[in-house]
């Protein structure tokens, strides 16, 4: 029997890289996967690639920044392939590049919205439902800029840094009922917003570090994240529910080590040094 059967799963941005790649891995390990993103045409592309293995997957284009959106498209999954089980927002954007006074404050926004309110959107849906069958995980995807500054993608950084926040909030409102909320980050992967940090002028300006690290051979495969993404649903890695787990890490190394990350409340967004009162 394969690990997921039996499991519903959403993928949000599933229509390329990561996304697809998450999707991929959810189907080969038995789940029926529903598929999002705003462009059509590439979810049915993943859609095809999952069922010419056997998978089942439901490709709904939407904009998840619409919370009505979110709403009719995460009923149409129940109503299709079931209750939902697993979560995985991984949608975002990044194109904002450079010091907020250089920054369209628009397009500032835009990424701040799409990530976090994206995100809100899509858990404030899947969390009560999930509370009620006492059943669920759900992982949101953060990045560059989460527990550390990122003064020319400050939108971003921002964003995901309230995503990580986020995370731990839900976590300890579900975790009574064994609903577990998890951060991951997938690492620097080479995807079409890696490519317009590196190929737009204001990414080449702003952002030379990116440019740097590919040039260095940093390029973390998508797999990575997908196949942790997949361990988590399976439950491998409950007791970190509310932290942050990485594409880069040894998963087995990391299994071995979760007691002491547990005891010493590790990757987890904290303030050293001071006392905070307990709310």
């Amino acid at each position: 029997m394969k690990p997921l059967n039996d499991t519903v799963s959403v993928v949000t941005g599933a229509g390329r890289g990561i996304g697809r790649e998450i999707a991929l891995h959810q189907a080969r390990a038995g789940a029926q996967v529903a598929l999002m993103s705003r462009t059509q045409s590439e979810i049915d592309e993943t859609a095809r690639m999952i069922e010419a293995e056997g998978g089942i997957a439901l490709a709904l284009a939407l904009d998840v920044a619409d919370g009505a959106s979110v709403e009719k498209g995460l009923a149409r999954v129940v109503e299709g392939l079931g209750p939902i089980d697993l979560l995985v927002n991984n949608h975002g954007a990044f194109r904002a590049f450079g010091p907020i006074w250089d920054c369209d404050p628009e397009t500032w926004w835009g990424d701040v919205e799409i990530n976090l309110r994206g995100t809100f959107n899509t858990c404030r849906v899947v969390a009560p439902a999930m509370r009620e069958r006492a059943r669920g995980r759900i992982v949101n995807l953060v990045g560059g800029g989460t527990g550390n500054s990122f003064p020319h993608g400050s939108g971003y950084a921002a964003s995901k840094a309230a995503i990580m926040r986020l995370t731990e909030c839900l976590d300890d409102t579900t975790r009574d009922v064994g609903v577990y909320a998890f951060a991951v980050d997938p690492g620097l992967v080479r995807t079409q917003m890696t490519e317009l940090q590196l190929n737009s002028e204001a990414g080449k300006t702003f952002l030379p570090g990116i440019q740097d690290l590919f040039a260095e051979g940093v390029n973390i495969p998508p797999a990575r994240a997908a196949a942790l993404i997949a361990d988590i649903a399976a439950g491998r890695f409950d007791a970190l529910h509310g932290r942050l787990l990485r594409g880069v890490d040894d998963r087995d190394a990391l299994e071995q080590e979760m007691d002491r990350v547990v005891e010493t409340d590790g990757r987890a967004l904290r303030f050293t040094g001071l006392t905070q009162p307990k709310l």
